[in-house]
């Protein structure tokens, strides 16, 4: 019965049993908006924090790698005049030079897509 009674007078039931009810505010949809713009600037100082970081590591990379081939050409591959018979420095004669292989291979590659890289994430101000 309270219920068609409120649907005929257009009221909500906690008033017709005398509670204060109050009414909703018209800034609920500003206070909400505030909030997505917040959270909006949030993401984009994350999004761009990791840009940043992400810049650093690539130019970190760039460095490593051109370091590595710097000792790798001082060293001049001193291995390759090891001993081989014994096997112990057979195996680690086949490590150095398997390692000074695949990185004079793989690292050229890695090198041209972290500077790519760098570019792409280079902020212009």
């Amino acid at each position: 019965m309270l219920l068609s009674i409120s649907e005929s007078l257009e009221t909500p039931v906690s008033t017709l049993l005398g509670e204060t009810v109050t009414p909703s505010k018209v800034d609920d949809l500003k206070a909400i908006s505030a909030k997505l713009e917040v959270i909006n600037l949030q993401l984009a100082q994350r999004k761009s924090t990791g840009k940043r970081i992400l810049h650093w590591l690539l130019i970190s990379l760039c460095i490593v790698i051109a370091a590595t081939f710097v000792i790798l050409l001082a060293l001049e591959g001193p291995y390759q005049n090891w001993d081989y018979c014994d096997p112990e420095t057979a195996i680690l004669g086949v490590v150095f030079h398997s390692f000074e292989w695949l990185f004079v291979r793989v690292a050229p590659i890695i090198l041209v897509g972290a500077m790519i890289g760098i570019f792409l994430t280079w902020k212009k101000e």
